[in-house]
């Protein structure tokens, strides 16, 4: 089982929350058994989302809600939800009398920056919305019984 916070799991809560919205199976227990992570995991990452106004959480009612439409949601606002400052690390446990070790953080620093830029614009671009119609087919042409739970989304 996972343990950390990973951006994926945003989505995966989110969406889960968005799909489940009108049944009984919201609770952290169940989301967690869908996400592959623990309860405690799931609650963690709910009070991420709800801290950066994404979801509404009542303390023992199992009925999280998306404050947003899920169109209104971008994959941006999913990443910044979960306090992460940058998509690529550089590594400064490095030898520096090497000539890579030396110089490998201040080049990739550019690089990285640029590349950190140019991911948070294609962030802002896709919305949670776009991740429900994906998985909303997807799911319809495997069990067309479950379009209860996904029409909304297509």
């Amino acid at each position: 089982m996972k343990h950390s916070v990973q951006f994926s799991d945003a989505v995966h809560l989110l969406a889960y929350i968005a799909i489940f919205h009108d049944s009984n199976r919201l609770s952290s227990t169940d989301i967690a058994a869908s996400i592959q992570t623990n309860p405690s995991n799931v609650r963690k990452i709910m009070r991420q989302l709800r801290d950066a106004d994404l979801i509404e959480t009542t303390n023992g009612i199992p009925k999280p809600c998306l404050v947003k439409d899920p169109h209104d949601i971008s994959f941006f606002d999913i990443y910044q939800s979960l306090g992460h400052a940058q998509l690529f690390q550089i590594d400064t446990n490095t030898e520096s009398k090497c000539i890579i070790g030396g110089n490998i953080q201040d080049v990739l620093s550019d690089e990285y920056l640029l590349l950190q830029q140019v991911v948070e614009e294609k962030m802002k671009q896709i919305s949670l919305d776009h991740v429900l119609k994906k998985i909303s087919q997807a799911e319809l042409a495997k069990n067309p019984m479950n379009q209860n739970f996904v029409s909304e989304f297509l």
